[in-house]
């Protein structure tokens, strides 16, 4: 084992030269029209460091992808041991640690790992299990107006902060369907430490996911992605998400249904970046995706009620999720309306973009407006069925966020306005950046 560590070191020094020789390029002063994309880079080479070591233990034997053994997840679990084994630490030689582990493992056992859990159940439930305890520790990025997650599982501020208004709007429209008065703090509090840890965990995912669609500001142009580095980039992003599947297993909130939910998450990124991708290609997309994109869109809100669910103690009522689902997707539209404009600067999905590359400028209103109305008959249909009580709260409770909002455009109590669509986005962005470069030499 000794000499596989040894081989694992001289391997990974090899690895180690090309990530060197970027980070160094990134060291140098950014010019002018250069794509930010750094964290989603490392994160990259973080997964081709750990499909190396993969490779290398399944050539030595070392593979233990039986189904008795956790399959890949065994396999991923041991690579990043083995990452960490042939770290430097201190003076202690490959052989020391070898001998160091072989003597732990040779008294320890399951119990005692078990115990260990137990001791150190608050910090485990701060810091997100799933293997990040057997990577070295790294420094994060933090940018003044966003993080990304890096090698460490974690939640930034810019992450929480985002989170906020999703969060108040969780409670105030949601907790009404688990009998939880939303005035009543006790209520908030108690279930407030994971619904915001989720929310949170879930924005800096998105936060990574947006940093391969921004229009890079001086040429208008966009960081277009390769099959490849898409590929790549889903893959990284689905990992991303396991240390919030592990914290929650660990609370004994998960279920089959909250993880597909979760997974319905990394769908959404992917389809987000395959249509707007196409759009800057000038390439057509299909009805099929955006319809599926704007349902995926908001499964954070799903994640978090069934996660009241599992807190509560409640089997899910059916009839409450299906009737959210269809206001989901209202206000989802609603919200698309009114940040419009800034979608189509930041190259972000929007489903009256969409619309208008399917159906060209002129008839996308009248498409999408028919689209709403067959949403708006099949909520009324689902509203009737609810509670009357908790069908009178929910309404009043879409009267207040429609005023709250100040939008024009509003889901099934508000006005509907479709504003003007953009045929040409990249003018558009030209023009924008025009105005916005005037004003700041002004002032």
């Amino acid at each position: 084992m000794n000499s596989l560590f040894a081989s694992l070191a001289q391997n990974l020094k090899k690895l180690e030269a090309e990530p060197n020789q970027n980070r160094a390029r990134e060291a140098e002063p950014r010019r002018a029209g250069e794509v930010r994309g750094g964290g989603a880079m490392e994160a990259l080479l973080e997964l081709e460091k750990v499909q190396r070591v993969l490779s290398l233990m399944s050539s030595r034997g070392l593979s233990h992808a039986d189904s008795s053994g956790g399959g890949a997840a065994a396999d991923r679990f041991l690579a990043q041991f083995l990452l960490f084994m042939v770290q430097p630490f201190d003076s202690l030689t490959m052989e020391n640690k070898f001998l160091l582990v072989s003597e732990l493992l040779a008294k320890a056992t399951p119990d005692t790992l078990e115990e260990m859990q137990h001791l150190t159940h608050l910090e485990a439930n701060q810091d997100i299990p799933s293997g990040g305890l057997l990577q070295p520790i790294k420094k994060s990025k933090m940018h003044a107006e966003n993080s990304t997650i890096q090698a460490v599982p974690m939640v930034g501020f810019d992450a929480m902060t985002r989170a906020k208004s999703t969060l108040e709007d969780f409670c105030r429209s949601y907790f009404m369907f688990h009998g939880l008065d939303v005035n009543e703090p006790q209520a908030i509090f108690k279930y407030l430490p994971v619904l915001c840890f989720t929310e949170s965990y879930i924005y800096q995912l998105d936060a990574s996911n947006e940093d391969c669609l921004h229009v890079v500001p001086n040429d208008n142009t966009s960081k277009v992605l390769g099959k490849k580095e898409e590929a790549l980039i889903e893959t990284s992003l689905s990992q991303m998400i396991e240390p919030l599947e592990g914290l929650l297993q660990c609370q004994g909130l998960m279920t089959d249904r909250l993880g597909t939910e979760l997974k319905s998450g990394i769908q959404y990124w992917s389809l987000e970046r395959k249509l707007c991708q196409a759009l800057l290609r000038n390439e057509k997309i299909s009805i099929e995706d955006v319809m599926k994109a704007i349902h995926l869109k908001s499964f954070d809100y799903r994640v978090l009620n069934l996660l009241m669910f599992q807190l509560t103690g409640q089997h899910v009522n059916e009839l409450h999720m299906d009737f959210l689902s269809v206001s989901e997707f209202l206000v989802e539209i609603s919200d698309d309306l009114y940040d419009y404009e800034d979608d189509v600067m930041n190259n972000t999905f929007n489903i009256l973009r969409m619309f208008a590359a399917i159906y060209g400028p002129l008839e996308a209103p009248n498409m999408l407006a028919k689209c709403i109305g067959e949403a708006e008959e099949k909520y009324e249909s689902f509203s009737k069925k609810l509670e009357p009580s908790l069908s009178g709260s929910y309404w009043r409770r879409c009267e207040e966020a429609t005023k709250e909002g100040g939008k024009i455009s509003g889901h099934a109590y508000g006005t509907w306005n479709i504003p003007r669509v953009i045929s040409n986005e990249d003018s558009f962005r030209r023009e924008r950046l025009s105005k916005h470069d005037a004003s700041a030499v002004i002032i």
